[in-house]
């Protein structure tokens, strides 16, 4: 018994070693008890207005941890303005959501669940009031936090749903068993030529970083790409001019000027992790992009011109096999585990 529970044990860590080629040392280490809560939590349709909509409603395990529709859909069939980005690997991220307006995981999970369009919860008090009629929840509540039921928070809740989320981990695609396994026979050749155009002409690691050691793909800082921007362009002067009363629309492709109020992120948004990137299309804060190729093509004209377009975006003139060169090295970046989905 005690050999085949080493063999188990054994077999466990590899598999968890490979999951994480490619990837930095996670800080957080898994709290089983609190980890099983917060996924309960995540599945769990009752946390939200009229019990319909639940994280994974718009976080699909089966797609990549997001839903594959251009924006998201909430209660009552209401459609959001941004696209739903992946929880895969959001432990490494240091800001949440497209605006980086959540500095951590814990801020970034309370946010749908009181947001009128997603979960449509009116108050903490509510969210609270949606344990309270589960005894198996308050149970666990009480256990892991060591606390009464009239001393659970919003806060906890947010504990439990971030401590799950830390655990959707995935590296060891065949991009990371090429470069970090060293094992050349897992790319194939227009994969490996994609992968020289993206750190080289295409410039695409100067957002989508690789590093040494590991690769997160993207760099957690915002850039004005164009997208959407041709939205604010009819306001543009008024916003220039104090005057930010807007319209939920252009509120929304406002960026991270809508967090910082500096006119210098304007149109910003955060730099999205390309890891398992074939899994969660449409692509960009607004979905507007279909395909990988789409956004390829988008990138090879330039972007879209406007007054804070960054200085990394320009015209690539890439060629049709380099266009589809790197379209063949971001299908790479499949980690192994999603690539039977």
């Amino acid at each position: 018994m005690v050999i085949i529970l080493l063999i188990l044990l054994v077999t466990s860590l590899s598999v968890q070693a490979d999951n994480y080629l490619g990837l930095p040392e996670s800080k957080h280490p898994a709290q089983s008890e609190l980890t099983s809560l917060g996924k309960a939590l995540f599945f769990d349709a009752s946390l939200s207005g009229d019990n319909s909509i639940s994280c994974a409603r718009c976080h699909d395990p089966e797609k990549g941890f997001t839903d594959h529709l251009p924006q998201a859909k909430g209660i009552w069939g209401q459609i959001g303005t941004r696209n739903t980005p992946t929880l895969i690997n959001v432990s490494f991220f240091k800001r949440f959501f497209h605006d980086g307006r959540a500095s951590s995981l814990e801020n970034q999970a309370l946010g749908p669940l009181l947001n009128p369009i997603e979960h449509g919860l009116k108050s903490k008090r509510q969210l609270v009031s949606k344990i309270w009629q589960n005894p198996h929840y308050i149970q666990q509540f009480e256990n892991i936090f060591h606390i009464g039921e009239d001393q659970i928070s919003a806060d906890h809740i947010a504990q439990a749903i971030a401590s799950y989320e830390r655990t959707l981990v995935a590296g060891n695609s065949a991009f990371d068993r090429y470069y970090f396994g060293r094992d050349r026979s897992q790319l194939s050749a227009s994969a490996a030529r994609g992968l020289l155009i993206f750190r080289r002409k295409g410039n695409c690691a100067n957002c989508h970083e690789i590093s040494m050691k590991h690769a997160l793909f993207t760099d957690n800082r915002f850039y004005n790409i164009g997208v959407g921007f041709d939205k604010l362009e009819p306001v543009l002067n008024k916003i220039m001019h104090g005057d930010h009363s807007l319209t939920p629309g252009q509120r929304s492709e406002s960026g991270r000027f809508n967090v910082t109020h500096n006119l210098r992120d304007l149109g910003k948004f955060k730099t999205p992790t390309l890891r398992n990137i074939a899994l969660t299309a449409p692509y960009m804060h607004d979905g507007s992009l279909k395909t990988l190729d789409e956004v390829v093509e988008y990138y090879d004209k330039g972007g879209h011109k406007n007054p804070y377009l960054d200085s990394a975006i320009y015209p690539l003139h890439l060629t049709e096999q380099e266009k589809a060169d790197l379209v063949a090295f971001m299908k790479s970046l499949t980690s192994k585990i999603y690539q039977s989905k």
